[in-house]
């Protein structure tokens, strides 16, 4: 038993994957702090002209599902590693149709 525990642990590919979650939290700790800009950014905008910024409901939107990527990546749920290894995640669907 403690064999097998050896030999995970010299195996290379879980120490990248762990230099990859360290990475990863760091990047989802980031990206609270953006979601709070885009936050005020837009009750600003909403305050100021009526109506939120589409360019950054686009952003948003793009941003929620990048979260949801680190996310699955680091609760093992998926091998996939969030960008910058892989495409920004985009969606073409109207940002605005949601939650009407």
């Amino acid at each position: 038993m403690k064999e097998e525990i050896k030999q995970r642990l010299q195996k290379t590919e879980t120490w990248m994957r762990v230099l990859y979650m360290v990475f990863f939290v760091f990047v989802y700790g980031l990206t609270k702090f953006l979601i709070i800009l885009v936050m005020l950014f837009q009750l600003f905008s909403m305050v100021l002209s009526g109506s939120t910024n589409s360019q950054l409901l686009k952003f948003s939107q793009n941003l929620a599902a990048y979260v949801f990527q680190i996310i699955t990546f680091l609760t093992f749920n998926s091998e996939q590693r969030p960008f910058p290894f892989s495409a920004w995640p985009s969606d073409t669907s109207d940002p605005g149709e949601q939650g009407q």
